[in-house]
């Protein structure tokens, strides 16, 4: 199995096993008082999710809220240094932690018409729109290892995973892949 790294670096052709290890990402773990947060960040240009297991997009940052004051926001990896800075400005005064968990992360991208079957090979949650809409985004677990997992579209998820979880969850979505197409 390729080492974790060279999987963080080169993001793999979706094809048609369904999925791909996705581009770096700059990923903020936020922990704020969100009604104290939401409007220094709407003047900010920045999202936050105030919607419990809710995504909201700003531009090209999200915000997935986590739980009552945590959020993982996350956008590109070039715009890592912007984001920092208007997070800072828009926080100054609030009590809050605000930390980079880019390297620590590496996110996988579901999509196409194999999507739901696969996330569902592992996933405990129940894939179907009407339990799961787009948007909805929460921590789960796919077979043994926390991921952060994010409805994007209705055949279109992100996991985001720890990089020393990746070989493993990248692993069974390869043999989840072999086992849908018979081979």
């Amino acid at each position: 199995m390729p080492e974790a790294n060279a999987l963080r670096t080169r993001p793999a052709a979706l094809g048609a096993a369904g999925w791909r290890t996705l581009d770096p990402q700059s990923c903020w773990s936020l922990r704020v008082d969100l009604p104290a947060a939401a409007g220094p960040f709407a003047a900010a240009g920045l999202p936050l999710s105030v919607e419990a297991c809710r995504a909201q997009r700003q531009g090209e940052w999200s915000a997935l809220w986590l739980g009552p004051d945590e959020q993982l926001l996350v956008g590109p990896e070039p715009a890592h240094a912007q984001l920092a800075a208007r997070a800072a400005a828009a926080l100054d005064g609030i009590a809050h932690s605000l930390v980079d968990v880019s390297h620590r992360q590496c996110a996988i991208e579901l999509n196409g018409p194999s999507a739901t079957t696969l996330l569902a090979m592992a996933c405990p949650l129940d894939p179907d729109l009407g339990v799961m809409p787009v948007g909805f985004c929460t921590r789960t677990v796919y077979a043994k290892a926390e991921v952060v997992l994010w409805r994007q579209a209705p055949q279109q998820f992100q996991l985001q995973a720890w990089r020393s979880f990746l070989p493993y969850v990248t692993g069974l979505l390869a043999l989840g892949s072999r086992e849908l197409s018979g081979s």
